[in-house]
């Protein structure tokens, strides 16, 4: 038994580690994940040099719910920046998950098959409030907002717009944040968890690329160099180390060009309406 999926990566309006409540939106990067299922035992990650633990448990769970202990394998292929902010291990579990519900023939709302990459993250520690905006962003695409306490996702729209990412070659896991010095912006984050609620998600989330690069002691610099070439909104993505940027097509080159200079890595792609897919062909 076979089966095939992608996800999306994305980036933050709002990071939840503050108060709880997270808002993001999904991209046109994408990760692939394969699953084999067979009569072996247990399920294997075939990833060269990374820490497969996450998809691996993302299938194991998948399997669970449907009384299932079949083995086989999982591997996965990604256009997302690894530790960089850009939700790479909510697409991986998304991808997974997906891929498992497509070898099995088994259909499951988006919602409850991101849910079960969450639990995944959660058991395997690589997020500190399971991240569940990021995963409904990867899942569903579009912007999302949500209660990353109950799991429930608040608010989403669809969103058109070109975005720029600034990706430095330094990696950061979301597990190893200081989460005293991000949850003393709470009182902020409310202010830009209200903005996003009423659909200002640009200001909301300029507001909190300024407060999380306070408090995480990351650079504002590549945010006000975003604004003042013209971007309509720019932020530290996660915990970082990339920003995000959304611009026109009056801006992109500009913007571009002034992070450039700052080293690293700078992608372009969009906002991604469409969310995760699977089956043969994807």
């Amino acid at each position: 038994m076979r089966g095939f999926a992608f996800a999306l990566g994305a980036a933050t309006i709002l990071n939840a580690v503050a108060n709880w409540k997270g808002s993001a939106f999904g991209v046109n990067l994408r990760t692939r994940a394969y699953v084999e299922l067979d009569g072996s035992e247990g399920i294997q990650g075939l990833v060269p040099d990374v820490d497969n633990r996450l998809i691996v448990r993302a299938v194991e769970l998948t399997l669970q719910r449907y009384g299932l202990t079949c083995g086989g394998t999982v591997r996965t292929k990604s256009e997302i920046p690894v530790a960089s902010g850009l939700k790479s291990s909510s697409a991986a579990a998304n991808a997974a998950v997906l891929a498992t519900l497509d070898a099995l023939g088994q259909e499951l709302d988006l919602l409850e098959a991101a849910r079960i990459g969450v639990q995944a993250a959660l058991e395997v520690g690589v997020t500190i409030t399971g991240a569940f905006d990021d995963a409904c962003a990867s899942m569903l695409g579009g912007v999302v907002v949500t209660d990353n306490r109950e799991k429930a996702l608040l608010h989403r729209v669809e969103m058109d717009s070109s975005v720029l990412l600034l990706v430095p070659e330094e990696r950061a896991f979301s597990s190893q944040t200081d989460v005293t010095r991000s949850r003393l912006m709470s009182p902020l984050a409310d202010l830009a968890f209200e903005l996003a609620l009423k659909g200002d998600f640009r200001r909301a989330m300029t507001l909190n690329g300024l407060l999380y690069c306070a408090a995480l002691k990351r650079p504002t610099e590549p945010s006000v160099l975003a604004l003042a070439a013209g971007a309509s909104a720019a932020s530290l993505s996660g915990t970082g180390p990339s920003y995000a940027a959304l611009v026109d097509g009056d801006s992109l080159d500009d913007v571009r060009s002034a992070w450039e200079d700052l080293g690293g890595r700078v992608i372009k792609t969009e906002i991604n309406n469409q969310g995760a897919s699977r089956g043969r062909g994807i």
